[in-house]
């Protein structure tokens, strides 16, 4: 195993997270789950090994809504792993009311978006080291309602739909501001639209709506396999090779109409200065 390729997996416990992971380690990567409870993290790790017959990964606790923790989390990572040849960026939430998480930002914006800013970032040196490095984040179709100038929802009225939808908006802007910045380097950056999956995510929360959701999906969402589906072809497929700053949905490229360059790199530099990182 010595030659394997690295594969580090966001949110890699349960849900797409777990059969993107699943598939890596199937296709012969040494691979990582980055996740909020260890102890969900060791029983998918077992879960992987028995059912691959591949390596048991490397699992590394990390909370996504907290800066200091995907510092520290980074600086472990660097200190095992050279080189990082994918990244899946999937550790997500979504919360019916508006909490604030330790750095005083809006629970759902901090995780879903600046987790996969920072991480991502924090984690560049690694990824530049690898032959052909690909960080794929998983978006949604669900992408609307992004306002730049409150995205803590201090002035608009809070609803956990519009809360993930502008994430998801963000998701796949910053995918191709990352892009526009990787040009010239080994890495490929794109994002994708899983499906209706039944991971359980909307059910949280407590909200009336949000259990509705969560039973729709349930029953007839796609299982978390067909969800992983395009991320897993986005990590490993020959096909989309050298290609970078996409949308995807069911291993097919889609139109994004979220393409505004300048709104892009207001984007990125809202999370530059909310995170602190010294961003290229």
């Amino acid at each position: 195993m010595s030659g394997a390729r690295t594969a580090l997996v966001t949110g890699g416990s349960a849900g797409i997270g777990l059969e993107v992971a699943r598939g890596l380690a199937a296709n012969g990567y040494r691979t990582v789950l980055a996740v909020r409870s260890l102890e969900r993290g060791r029983a998918a790790a077992l879960a992987i090994e028995g059912t691959t017959g591949a390596s048991r990964p490397e699992v590394m606790e990390v909370d996504f809504s907290s800066l200091s923790s995907i510092r520290a989390f980074a600086t472990a990572f660097l200190g095992r792993h050279e080189a990082l040849d994918v990244l899946v960026n999937n550790a997500g939430t979504w919360s019916s009311a508006r909490l604030e998480t330790i750095d005083g930002i809006e629970l759902v914006w901090a995780t879903n978006q600046l987790g996969y800013f920072l991480t991502t970032e924090l984690l560049k040196p690694a990824l530049v080291k690898a032959p052909r490095a690909r960080v794929v984040s998983v978006a949604s179709e669900l992408a609307r309602d992004l306002d730049l100038e409150d995205v803590g929802f201090k002035r608009r009225r809070y609803r956990g739909s519009a809360a993930y939808a502008q994430s998801k908006q963000a998701n796949r802007m910053w995918t191709r501001a990352l892009a526009r910045r990787l040009a010239g380097t080994n890495v490929a950056a794109n994002s994708l639209h899983p499906g209706a999956v039944a991971t359980g995510l909307f059910g949280k929360g407590g909200g009336v709506l949000a259990k509705l959701a969560g039973l729709v999906m349930s029953a007839l969402g796609r299982s978390p396999k067909e969800g992983a589906d395009t991320a897993l072809w986005l990590a490993t497929s020959d096909e989309v090779a050298g290609r970078t700053g996409l949308f995807y949905t069911d291993r097919k490229e889609r139109r994004c109409r979220f393409t505004d360059e300048v709104e892009e790199e207001k984007l990125w530099a809202l999370c530059v200065s909310m995170t602190g990182v010294k961003a290229g």
